[in-house]
């Protein structure tokens, strides 16, 4: 059996890589000694993400979790970025050097719920990887409830969001990919109402949509918690979003759990608040902490079947350079 017939076997795991949105952006093409990791257009956020900085980050993620489950199945595997369209993972001379198992993958947790009080440990923060900031919860909390209004307030983005909730579990998507009720931590009546606010969009924006739902998180950050910052430079975000899983899956270990806080990037007033607040370029904000309930898994797409001499599982029809070359728009 090949090495990319061994990873294939483990595919279900290193699918357990984050994306925003849980939109799973990736196209997996396997060849006959290589893996071609790809951009699937349809599911990517052209309203949320209009730069692509989510997607690249994503799909750094992506090439980290598969690296690590190679390693883990004792497969000598690299990968190769000098494709700003594709990633391969190509056979290497040694295992990939990782401190991470495959255990870690299936650890790392987001929980969107509320968390235990206190500050991040001196003993964590220090073994984070450098580029990582530390700023009390407390300090932003105004900051997201703006960031949510903006948000919600912007129609495009609002639309992309509807699109990828799975909000009632009858949804034939509930099981497969988004953003589902249980993983939002809603209650049904909550998920009713969101689902009712974002489906008469139109109407319910005039009436003050977007500071209502603001306001349901206006309390999010009113604690004493912490929220990590990850900057560093903006030329090649897959090797961040590599970094970033690596943050994720140290802080799962110590048995904590993180919450993506992308819409303060998003939104231009808070980021650029926020990059003078860290006096970096911010790539990333995540509360982080010890979650009061444990928080349900989001789902993901089944492995696809062996495609029994098909090279390519789907085409790749657009790379991450087109995204990069689109203008910043409203999210």
């Amino acid at each position: 059996m090949t090495w990319v017939s061994q990873l294939r076997e483990r595919e279900s795991l290193f699918r357990r890589a984050p994306s925003a949105h849980n939109t799973q952006p990736w196209t997996i093409d396997y060849r006959a000694d290589e893996i071609v990791i790809g951009v699937d257009p349809e599911r990517s956020l052209p309203d949320s993400d209009p730069t692509g900085r989510d997607l690249a980050l994503g799909l750094g993620a992506f090439t980290e979790t598969a690296l690590i489950v190679a390693a883990d199945a004792g497969l000598n595997v690299g990968c190769d970025l000098s494709d700003p369209a594709r990633i391969r993972l190509v056979p290497a001379a040694e295992r990939y050097d990782t401190i991470f198992h495959a255990a870690d993958v299936d650890l790392r947790r987001v929980a969107r719920g509320p968390y235990a009080e206190g500050l991040l440990d001196l003993v964590i923060l220090a073994a984070l990887e450098p580029g990582l900031v530390h700023v009390r919860s407390r300090a932003l909390a105004g900051e997201l409830e703006e960031a949510d209004r903006w948000m919600f307030g912007t129609p495009p983005v609002a639309r992309e969001l509807r699109a990828w909730l799975r909000l009632n579990p009858r949804d034939p998507r509930y099981d497969r990919d988004g953003l589902t009720d249980r993983a939002l931590g809603l209650s049904r009546l909550e998920a009713r109402v969101l689902s009712g606010a974002l489906r008469g969009y139109g109407l319910t924006r005039r009436l003050g949509l977007p500071t209502l739902l603001a306001a349901s998180s206006r309390n999010l950050l009113r604690y004493d918690g912490s929220v990590l910052v990850l900057t560093g430079p903006s030329d090649d975000l897959r090797e961040s979003g590599r970094r970033l899983l690596r943050t994720w899956l140290l802080l799962a270990r110590f048995g904590l759990a993180v919450h993506p806080l992308s819409q303060l990037l998003d939104c231009p007033a808070t980021n650029a608040r926020l990059a003078e607040r860290v006096g970096a370029t911010p790539l990333a904000v995540f509360r982080v902490g010890y979650p009061q309930h444990e928080p349900a898994r989001s789902a993901r797409l089944s492995p696809s079947a062996p495609d029994h001499g098909d090279r390519a599982v789907r085409p790749v029809q657009q790379g991450l350079a087109g995204r990069a070359q689109q203008q910043p728009g409203q999210r």
